[in-house]
């Protein structure tokens, strides 16, 4: 057992969670309309989709990765189409005001969609794979791959909390107008997002 291994992957999962894209964009939205409950339950979706492809590729599942890999244009078709109906909703949303805590959808919800979304992009697994052989324990399997994957949870998770309770923060001083703002920036943003993953996937 190595437990340096664990720090490896509390670095990792946090490098890999701060990457600006999609998912970030959804989880600041999530927190500044529904507050820091929701946007929290959305980013530990997140960790746990991240944990869930660091896994199987700390733990040397190649089947599953082969079968994730090979249907990538199939689930980048999906995660497009998923981005294509979020961007529709956030564009046409006209908030009256900030949504308090009691009107925010369920947090299960958030964060069952979330996850769903984030398992939609395999080629992250190709990410860890590449990283955790440098690491030295793809396939080996046991408890230094399960520390690894631990890591990952814990470094990602730690990102959402560090962003969601930053974002938190600021949200009294969102202003209706600029809340409608964001919705329109953020549709186009998750928009444009959407149809790159659906050209790539119509692209091969």
């Amino acid at each position: 057992m190595d437990p340096i291994l664990f720090a490896r992957g509390l670095v990792l999962g946090f490098a890999i969670a701060a990457v600006v894209g999609p998912i970030s964009l959804l989880t600041i939205r999530r927190t500044l309309a529904h507050g820091r409950s929701y946007g929290l339950a959305t980013g530990l979706g997140v960790a746990l989709a991240d944990a869930t492809y660091g896994g199987i590729a700390a733990f040397g599942l190649t089947a599953v990765t082969s079968i994730l890999v090979g249907g990538r244009l199939v689930l980048r078709l999906v995660g497009g189409v998923f981005l294509l109906v979020l961007a529709s909703r956030t564009m046409t949303s006209r908030p009256d005001v900030v949504a308090v805590a009691d009107e925010r959808p369920g947090l299960a919800g958030a964060f069952v969609s979330i996850f769903g979304l984030t398992m939609t992009n395999p080629m992250t697994i190709i990410s860890f794979a590449a990283i955790f052989a440098g690491l030295g324990v793809v396939g080996r399997g046991g408890v230094d791959a399960a520390l690894l994957t631990l890591g990952v949870f814990c470094g990602s998770a730690s990102w959402w909390l560090i962003l969601t309770t930053v974002v938190s923060a600021l949200r009294t001083r969102v202003t209706v107008r600029a809340l409608t703002w964001v919705n329109r920036v953020s549709g186009v943003i998750l928009f444009i997002f959407a149809m790159i993953s659906i050209a790539t996937a119509f692209g091969r």
